[in-house]
Parts: C-alpha cells; structure tokens; sequence
C-alpha cells in the first residue's frame, strides 16, 4: 500500500527533475518556454496525454 513517505519522496524527485534544466541552463529553458507557449492547445494536450502515459506504463513497470 502507498504510504505518505512515499508520496512525499515522489514529489521531492519531481520538484528536483523540474529543477534541472532551469538551474543548469536558464536561456534554454527560456526557450523552451517560449515555444510551448506558442504551440495550440490541442497539442500541449497531446503532449501531456503522451507524457502521463509514458508515465503510467513506466510507474507500472517499475511497481
């Protein structure tokens, strides 16, 4: 069964992947930001499903 523990770890990892690139490469990660801005909604959408899902099957995996 999940315990808090392990969710609150799963969050800390989470906070630390998405900290990478904007502590080690401030420009490019302004970049990448500026051109998800610029992409529909429908494929940020897209990109997002494809993302969980990738997701899902890794965590399925791993568990």
């Amino acid at each position: 069964m999940l315990e808090w523990q392990d969710l609150m770890a799963a969050f800390a990892l989470y906070l630390i992947l998405e900290g990478i690139l904007p502590f080690l490469s401030p420009t490019s990660f302004k970049q990448f930001v500026l051109r998800l801005s610029g992409m529909s909604d429908a494929s940020l959408r897209n990109v997002g499903l494809a993302s969980m899902g990738c997701g899902v099957v890794l965590l399925y995996l791993v568990r």
